[in-house]
């Protein structure tokens, strides 16, 4: 009962600073203006996913300052997110700031100054891609707060049941943290997005923590709870390389996007869709009597195959609305407006 109360009044703080710092950006015009690659039509707040830094922040003090690398990496990487929303940082500048963060996770890992140190430079590589992909998935309403929702749900399963790899505190105010921006972004017509500070803050807190699940298990193949994420942008990228494309412009061509915007399938039900896939994954992971590296490439493979035949499938018609929007852009009356 104590928890319950406690955790209620932490519910409602956090919906309290939430609010606030809906005024602030409102004051500050800190917001998220739609273009031709938007898979969304209106204005709209950008940086609501700030709330998830204030979460680990109520955590860091309410727990006497427990894991203090950890939250000063996270500091880092959710304070130059914020200012690239606000205003463009120059990308050499991003990147300097993720490697220091990295690091500092690394250093609360462990693997610094363990026997491990090898470790470094494939976790660096790693760590990159999924916090680079975890913010190209955030495109539509309700998939980051959603998607993570359900990582951090199948964390704290393990934590409670299996075994206790990161201090459960730490996971339960991230999940209400995100039931917060859930309930202002998974909806039709979202109140708020993530904004950088949002989907990178959530991805470095989800990579501290199972990074520790890894380390306390010797099992990398507990990755596979980032798997539809994982393929989606993974594939994603190998087909626009294919294209001969820039991959670090802004596309439309994750399969999320082609189902929201070219299918027209609500915003909602496609965040729903990554959702459920990802949950019946991280089931299978944990309660499945079979070895977990069998299970990932089973996994791996259905998921593949999955995104190649939908492509192939549905990937003409982004073609037509590309070449709609060519013939748009070169049309007299454009280029004269």
């Amino acid at each position: 009962m104590i928890d319950i109360f406690h955790y209620s009044i932490m519910f409602v703080v956090l919906v309290l600073i939430e609010l606030c710092y809906f005024r602030f950006a409102d004051h500050f015009n800190i917001i998220d203006k739609p273009n031709e690659r938007s898979s969304h039509h209106r204005i709209v707040l950008r940086g609501g996913g700030i709330i998830f830094w204030i979460g680990s922040l109520v955590y860091f003090v309410s727990s006497d300052f427990s894991y203090p690398w950890f939250f000063a990496g996270l500091t880092l990487i959710s304070f130059i997110s914020f200012v690239d929303d606000v205003h463009s940082v120059p990308n050499r500048y991003r990147l300097l700031v993720h490697f220091v963060a990295m690091m500092l996770m690394f250093f609360q890992w462990g693997i610094i100054t363990s026997s491990n140190g090898w470790l470094i430079i494939p976790a660096l590589i790693l760590c990159t891609g999924i916090i680079n992909a975890y913010n190209f998935m955030d495109g539509i309403n309700g998939i980051t707060g959603g998607y993570s929702l359900v990582i951090m749900g199948a964390l704290a399963y393990i934590n409670a049941t299996a075994i206790q790899f990161v201090d459960p505190q730490l996971l339960m105010v991230t999940i209400l943290a995100l039931l917060v921006f859930c309930f202002f972004n998974y909806r039709t017509r979202a109140k708020c997005f993530a904004g950088d500070v949002g989907s990178v803050s959530i991805a470095f807190i989800i990579l501290f923590a199972l990074g520790k699940l890894v380390f306390a298990t010797n099992d990398l193949s507990y990755i596979i709870l980032l798997a539809v994420y994982g393929v989606d942008s993974i594939l994603t990228i190998i087909h626009r390389l294919m294209l001969h494309e820039n991959i670090f412009k802004a596309h439309r061509k994750h399969a999320y996007q082609l189902m929201a915007n070219e299918l027209k399938i609500p915003h909602v039900v496609v965040s729903l869709i990554y959702m459920t896939i990802q949950l019946l994954i991280a089931i299978g992971q944990i309660f499945l009597p079979i070895n977990h590296w069998f299970y990932f490439c089973i996994v791996i493979t259905v998921l593949v195959i999955v995104y190649i035949l939908f492509m192939k499938k549905y990937f003409h018609l982004h073609l037509e609305y590309e070449n709609r929007f060519c013939q748009d852009s070169t049309s007299p009356e454009t280029i004269s407006g």
